[in-house]
């Protein structure tokens, strides 16, 4: 019986450690320095050293994974404001495996421009504000902002050429998921085109489930993979 329970008591451990999401995020939030108040601002942040996976969105705070126990610079962006850029060290993570910024904004000490980062071919950007209706193609409304920015982008480099790749979590049918997933970057394809990105510099493929971020059988694991990502073909 002893050595029953012991069989039962190892299989039910490794299950629960098998749920366990190991990945470390960075999370904070944007305030004034003068008022404490939050700002809404456009983050992007790259991983270092090379910068192989970027992304950017709007808001007063932010959360993303950082992968593969890579550094990653962090640059916060508003109207009225000095940029900020800081980096974030997976070291520094606490127990809950969360690396904490909170970023303050000063006013700026003088006019001064800004170089654009530079967006070289083979970058991935993750579309970290992308919702959908559940198991549809149906684009949230919360997520036009940040189309609204890979929009801008393009209109800024016209020989840019982008690449949308759709993902779905490992769950369901692999044909249902690849084609939702198919249907999904179609649908994106359609909102740039409609305001005013060139159709010919933007390619879609799907994956389905068959390429996840993470394969543990967690909510978070799949949230992270249920994604579109944006890949620069050309530029």
């Amino acid at each position: 019986m002893k050595v029953l329970f012991l069989v039962l008591f190892s299989c039910f451990a490794s299950a629960v450690f098998a749920q366990v999401d190991t990945l470390i995020y960075a999370h904070g939030n944007i305030t004034s320095a003068a008022t404490k108040e939050p700002v809404v601002a456009r983050i992007s942040y790259q991983s270092l050293p090379y910068g192989s996976k970027v992304g950017f969105f709007s808001g007063s705070s932010f959360s993303f994974p950082l992968f593969d126990n890579e550094k990653y610079s962090i640059t916060v962006e508003a109207s009225g404001y000095a940029p900020s850029k800081y980096i974030l060290d997976p070291a520094e993570a606490n127990d809950e495996r969360k690396v904490l910024r909170n970023i303050e904004l000063n006013l700026p000490s003088g006019a001064s421009n800004n170089a654009e980062s530079s967006h070289t071919v083979g970058k991935v950007m993750r579309l970290n504000n992308l919702n959908f209706d559940a198991g549809r193609s149906v684009i949230s409304s919360s997520s036009f902002s940040e189309l609204d920015e890979v929009v801008l982008m393009l209109k800024k480099n016209p020989r840019m050429v982008i690449q949308l790749e759709g993902h779905t979590d490992t769950r369901g049918n692999a044909n249902a998921n690849l084609a939702l997933s198919e249907e999904r970057v179609k649908a994106v394809k359609s909102y740039l085109a409609s305001k005013g990105g060139s159709k010919s510099r933007i390619k879609t493929k799907a994956f389905g489930g068959s390429m996840p971020i993470s394969r543990e059988d967690t909510e978070a694991s799949h949230a992270l993979n249920r994604r579109v990502e944006l890949r620069i073909l050309d530029n």
